[in-house]
């Protein structure tokens, strides 16, 4: 792992005035996984942490609609691959259920998407006990029990956080329009597990879509959001390892999320599967940044919408 310390203080310009160099000091902790190992198609996942922290050079401390970012971010680094995958995700494991200890909010860039296994299952640990959600934002269900001969593929993650702690009625996945059959035949037997496709989505207004996410994780105590961002149309985001066409446009997926963050307790999330090699001017490295910033301020807070 690279020294925190080091990152903060030789970098003080990545997160320009948001950033802290105590970990106590900050609202949001935020740490890198460059990892890719586990795609399926098109690498490139790896990369993201860094040129994401680049690009927050750049980016003022202000929303979209003009309200000063006043939240607080430490950055604790990248968690870096030395030993093999299972050990690797045990460390993640690890990580993460320190810094949720810290009752920060907590954000990981990945890294491709099967680094949502162990960080989910830190979550759980963080708040047994408690009603725990999960809302997963993708163009795939991510529900293979077992792709491409491994159990911890990026298509398995939903199928781990059913076994690491999150029951069937507690995720939703959002945006969904790609399925493989073995998925389908499990929404067959589990028809508990809500599945907003893409299709579905363009027929309603966002905060109709909101709404709906709201009133389904009404009472509970702790929400995971993952945020793949092939969850958007290619279009929009071609930097990806497995685009997928037909996606939500950045308009929707801003404004949804925003709505989200502000009511719901959503206390960690991370953002995967951007791929900088794949980009076109960094500008799906750009939207990731955006929204990461967009949830920092409206997490827990800010203008209700």
């Amino acid at each position: 792992m690279i020294n925190n310390d080091k990152v903060n203080e030789e970098n003080k310009e990545i997160w320009r005035e948001l950033q802290v160099q105590k970990l106590e000091e900050a609202d949001c902790v935020v740490f890198g996984i460059p990892f890719d190992e586990n795609c399926s198609c098109g690498r490139g996942t790896s990369e993201a942490p860094d040129v994401i922290r680049e690009l927050s050079k750049y980016l003022p401390p202000v929303t979209e609609d003009g309200y000063i970012i006043n939240k607080k971010i430490f950055d604790y680094g990248n968690i870096t691959k030395n030993s093999d995958v299972e050990k690797y995700f045990d460390l993640l494991c690890e990580e993460e259920g320190k810094l949720l200890k810290s009752n920060k909010f907590v954000i990981a860039i990945g890294g491709d998407h099967s680094v949502s296994i162990p960080l989910r299952k830190a979550f759980a640990k963080a708040n047994s006990g408690k009603k725990i959600g999960l809302i997963h934002f993708d163009a795939h269900a991510d529900f293979c029990d077992i792709y491409d001969d491994s159990k911890l593929s990026h298509a398995s993650v939903n199928a781990r956080s059913i076994e690491d702690g999150f029951s069937e009625e507690s995720i939703m996945l959002v945006g969904i329009r790609s399925f493989e059959i073995q998925e389908l035949k499990y929404f067959e037997s589990h028809p508990k597990t809500v599945v907003l496709r893409s299709s579905e989505l363009f027929e309603k207004k966002y905060k109709e879509i909101a709404n709906g996410i709201k009133k389904h994780f009404k009472g509970y105590d702790a929400i995971y959001l993952s945020l793949d961002i092939d969850v958007l149309d290619p279009s929009i985001a071609p930097g990806t390892g497995t685009p997928e066409t037909g996606g939500l446009n950045s308009r929707m997926l801003l404004e949804i999320i925003k709505n989200i963050m502000v009511e719901l307790p959503i206390k960690a999330m991370d953002i995967v599967e951007v791929a900088p090699p794949r980009d076109i001017n960094d500008i799906t490295s750009w939207t990731a940044l955006k929204i990461m910033l967009e949830c920092v301020y409206y997490q827990n807070g800010g203008v209700k919408r």
